[in-house]
């Protein structure tokens, strides 16, 4: 349509996408007294709520639930009878959970003053107005917070199978009775330990020669340990990987180095990697800055190069976590409302990994540190060595920590076992504080938990 046939509406700002940056900032320019305009294609709340964070973390727990009930005897309770998955019921909890995160989200905004809602997908038409059906909206700020979705490569064959990915994976309530994970890094390896829980046999294909390789080797050797001991296989530097249909099954090529040439299977999931939604934006039409992977190009303030256009999110490729994209909302609030120079750069890496045990991370790995040059410390304890970790028969893992030799400011760490995800957050916020590790190593920790072996950890430091 003509853009002179469209309706026309002025806001003051304008949020493409409602995912973790977006409602937030919504509310407070809102409560700020601008007039908002909102924009969502799909559903609201974006990747986290619907296919990521909090529907795979549902399903996790029920994974968890199922483990730990067929090792009872190993606790002295004992259950009468097989216990296995009821996937539907197991499918219906996690639609549960995620539909309320998702009916709060949309329910917040409807609600929410100063506040209009567009069902549609948004594309700019210039730098300052954005078309979503037959409205053309226009604003001096505008917000992109558009996300991203699963890669799917041109593998050969692929296009002539069912495939499943991260958000299709949503879906399934049945129990696939071989699943082929392609992609032995985060994604891959949470679904592949979930359903080798609940009951399918499960095969890991990786291209690189070790699973989740931006991590040190001795976590990817310990993960891919702890998975195989659960009888997940695991097919490293598998190379010209290609897809087929055999009868009911899909074979997959995989030309490692060792074992079979082929896997067979009876369901698939793809998960190699994210790319940004930006592809369908009208970006050029706005002049936009795209890297070569599609992410927006941001400033430290994540301001892209066009004034007034922010980019918050997975989609401007500094962060592809739900912590990341609501930091992003506080920094462009921040400076935008409060007269707080936030920056990006301010921001220190921080994650984890929800397998079982899980692995929290924070700054810079072992192997960043010694390529820096820097003299380091580090200092590291196996969790059979912690009692909470023995009382809980949950002994797999190791804690791992890397100090600056010179300024004693903690560099990195990683926890990989019973409570990793939440230990970290206490050497994180040292971290923050630019405070010595001598101030967590002399701070007097509750007995008994994983925590309280950071002192003693931190005490018997060694050079790296």
């Amino acid at each position: 349509m003509p853009k002179a046939e469209l309706r026309a509406s002025a806001y003051d700002a304008i949020i493409i996408g409602t995912g973790q940056a977006g409602p937030s900032l919504a509310r407070r320019l809102a409560a700020a007294g601008m007039t908002v305009a909102v924009c969502e294609r799909a559903l609201f709340g974006g990747t986290c709520v619907n296919t990521g964070c909090i529907p795979t973390k549902t399903l996790i727990g029920s994974a968890y639930a199922i483990h730990m009930a067929r090792r009872a005897a190993d606790f002295g309770v004992v259950v009468d009878g097989p216990v296995r998955a009821d996937m539907a019921r197991v499918k219906a909890r996690k639609d549960a959970i995620s539909g309320q995160s998702r009916i709060g989200v949309e329910g917040s905004l409807k609600a929410l003053e100063n506040c209009t809602i567009y069902r549609g997908h948004a594309r700019f038409v210039s730098p300052h107005e954005v078309q979503v059906g037959e409205t053309l909206l226009s604003a001096e700020r505008i917000f992109i917070n558009v996300g991203g979705r699963a890669v799917v490569p041109a593998w050969p064959g692929l296009d002539q199978v069912a495939y499943l990915t991260n958000s299709s994976m949503m879906a399934v309530d049945f129990l696939p009775r071989h699943l082929v994970v392609i992609g032995g890094s985060y994604v891959g390896l949470e679904f592949a330990q979930m359903y080798r829980r609940f009951g399918s046999e499960v095969t890991v294909v990786e291209m690189a020669p070790r699973l989740i390789h931006r991590e040190d080797p001795d976590v990817s050797a310990t993960i891919q340990q702890i998975l195989e001991n659960e009888g997940v296989g695991i097919r490293l530097n598998a190379t010209c990987i290609r897809a087929a249909k055999s009868g009911d099954e899909i074979v997959v090529g995989v030309d490692c180095t060792a074992g079979a040439s082929e896997i067979h299977g009876s369901h698939l999931l793809v998960a190699v990697g994210r790319r940004p939604n930006t592809d369908d934006l009208g970006l050029d039409r706005a002049g936009i800055r795209q890297d070569d992977h599609g992410y927006i190009v941001v400033d430290d303030q994540l301001r892209t190069n066009v004034s007034g256009v922010w980019a918050l999110g997975d989609c401007n490729g500094r962060g592809a976590f739900t912590h990341t994209a609501y930091n992003d909302f506080e920094i462009a609030a921040a400076n935008l409302l409060d007269n707080d120079p936030r920056r990006l750069s301010d921001r220190i890496a921080a994650y984890a990994l929800y397998t079982d045990p899980p692995l929290g991370r924070a700054g810079l790995t072992e192997d960043q540190v010694r390529g820096s040059g820097k003299p380091a410390l580090i200092g590291t304890r196996p969790m059979t060595r912690v009692s909470r970790a023995v009382e809980k028969g949950e002994i797999h893992g190791f804690m791992k920590v890397l100090v600056d030799a010179d300024s004693k400011e903690i560099l990195g760490a990683a926890i990989l076992g019973t409570g990793g995800d939440e230990v970290i957050h206490g050497i994180l916020d040292v971290m923050y504080a630019k405070a010595p590790y001598t101030v967590l190593q002399r701070s007097v920790p509750i007995h008994p938990t994983v925590s309280e072996l950071l002192p003693t950890l931190l005490g018997d430091l060694r050079p790296l």
